[in-house]
């Protein structure tokens, strides 16, 4: 596999995203449906549906979210995501490539005649805490592009390669009329954020384990967390802890920079407030550091 791919995914930060993937997996009409609200087509049930998503050869950890063949023409592409992120058509770029290679022999490539492919579709799915608007985003490849020079070939306007990638906000209440239309999705987005509103009462293990017994009880996602019950709850737990762990670090190395920041102001003799201005330390850290 290309390492390209292997060095853009931590596999060890997937939790949540193998949750909705095993969500989706779990059950070929819940990607049927997935498809058919989020990418446009129109499959009915029990349409022929083959899973591709990429995995490393030795550990089995996913690279990609979740992808699958539809009809033995269409290739969806699906992303679960708790942060925004633009890179986005340069990721899905990397993906379609190495499950182009997996779905047609190697052979083709050399064909006179050329052969048909199958059509893709990128789907980004976001359920994180910073605010996304409603609607429908659209990330295109082009956008990550250098902007052109005059000497830069234009004369035709055409970009020779572009990928759109369509984004939804799919949290509790963001664009309803959209999610219901997928049920699985739909009451994913209702069991991620009972966790949430627990957590604000109790402890995250508990809060998790409460959820999925509520969800049960409620008839939400019943069959899929009553199958992978205990499973679900460890890679939730696992996913939360990595967060907050992710987030405690990055706070460290902003501190670590605001006090580098602080020190060489301090150094060419710039006063206490503005440095308190500057870098968002107290007066009290700033007067300790060493001069």
């Amino acid at each position: 596999m290309d390492e390209n791919i292997k060095s853009g995914i931590n596999p060890d930060r997937q939790f949540k995203s193998r949750v909705f993937a095993m969500l989706i997996e779990d059950n070929p009409d819940a990607a049927i449906s997935a498809a058919n609200t989020f990418a446009g087509t129109h499959y009915g049930p029990g349409t022929k549906v083959e899973f591709k998503t990429i995995e490393y050869a030795l550990t089995k950890g996913r690279v990609n979210d979740v992808s699958f063949l539809l009809d033995d023409r269409l290739i969806v592409l699906i992303e679960h995501q708790s942060t925004i992120c633009n890179a986005m058509p340069y990721r899905m770029l990397q993906y379609i490539a190495e499950t182009y290679k997996r779905l047609n022999d190697i052979k083709k490539e050399y064909s006179e005649k050329g052969f048909p492919l199958q059509r893709p579709k990128f789907i980004v799915l976001y359920n994180g805490p910073d605010e996304m608007p409603d609607g429908k985003q659209v990330l295109r490849l082009s956008e990550m592009f250098i902007p052109a020079k005059p000497q830069d070939d234009q004369s035709d306007g055409i970009i020779d390669l572009e990928l759109t990638v369509t984004m939804y906000n799919i949290n509790h209440g963001h664009n309803e009329n959209i999610v219901k239309s997928c049920a699985a999705v739909h009451e994913y987005s209702i069991f991620i954020n009972m966790i949430r509103e627990y957590r604000k009462a109790m402890g995250l293990e508990e809060a998790i384990a409460k959820a999925v017994i509520d969800c049960i009880n409620q008839n939400v996602l019943k069959e899929f967390l009553a199958k992978h019950k205990q499973e679900v709850v460890n890679m939730l737990i696992s996913e939360w802890n990595m967060d907050i762990a992710l987030e405690v670090r990055g706070e460290e190395k902003a501190m670590e920079k605001a006090m580098e920041i602080a020190k060489k102001m301090k150094d060419r003799g710039d006063d206490v407030n503005s440095i308190v201005e500057v870098t968002g330390l107290t007066v009290d850290e700033v007067l300790k550091l060493d001069s």
